[in-house]
């Protein structure tokens, strides 16, 4: 399977990666973690990187397409199948994508208002020891020890993730345009559970109508243009 999954910060894009890669065994690739590993092994892609981040801004585009077409080379991701989350995030990077022959069974897009984005990203909070996330209403801590070492990412502010709503707002819809016919839409403001059983049977749906693959000669997967598969 070849999948990807979209939504704004705090959409619940996580926890439905989660059940997604356990069901269908595919390898989960966050952006987000390889950007904020290579800013804390201090390389120099990964500053520039977390410069963007702080501001809550979007990384640059090249710097982001590089460290993913690098990771869907490795064979974890071409025997086991990939879930892309949080790419491609602007329409040149779904392009890139595309460039390649890289082309996503399905588009998952998790769709939820705007206010309660906000609301469930200012109240977040990280366990440092741990990397357990927690909320302050939603999901508080288990006790006073684990709360007094709660740390707040640095862009999950109220001012820097409207920055990054409207980030998206503005890209989801030439990203959808280039995925239109591979899309499923679900509202996000349920339960996790609740979403999981919508979206199961639907991507099962969706892969078995998926037609076999066709070797490309230099990538190994799906060619953009499959009737000319070494093209």
């Amino acid at each position: 399977p070849k999948l990807i999954i979209m939504g704004a910060p705090a959409s619940g894009k996580g926890t439905q990666c989660e059940f997604i890669r356990g069901h269908f065994g595919v390898v989960h690739l966050s952006t987000g973690d390889i950007l904020r590993k290579a800013a804390t092994d201090g390389t120099q892609v990964g500053l520039t990187a977390k410069e963007f981040m702080n501001r809550g801004e979007l990384v640059p585009d090249d710097m982001i397409v590089t460290i993913v077409l690098e990771r869907l080379m490795e064979v974890d991701c071409t025997t086991r199948g990939w879930l892309l989350d949080g790419f491609p995030r602007t329409a040149e990077q779904g392009r890139a994508l595309l460039d390649k022959g890289i082309v996503a069974d399905i588009v998952i897009q998790l769709d939820v208002p705007d206010s309660i984005l906000v609301e469930r990203v200012v109240g977040r909070r990280t366990d440092p020891e741990t990397g357990n996330i927690y909320h302050l209403t939603f999901k508080p801590p288990p006790n006073s020890q684990v709360s007094k070492r709660l740390i707040q990412r640095s862009d999950d502010t109220e001012a820097k993730v409207k920055v990054r709503i409207n980030a998206f707002h503005k890209n989801m819809g030439a990203i959808t345009d280039l995925f239109k016919d591979r899309v499923i839409k679900v509202k996000g403001d349920r339960s996790a559970q609740a979403i999981w059983e919508e979206l199961k049977p639907a991507i099962s749906t969706r892969l078995t109508a998926v037609p076999a693959p066709v070797r490309c000669g230099c990538w190994g997967w799906v060619c953009a243009n499959d009737t000319k598969p070494n093209e």
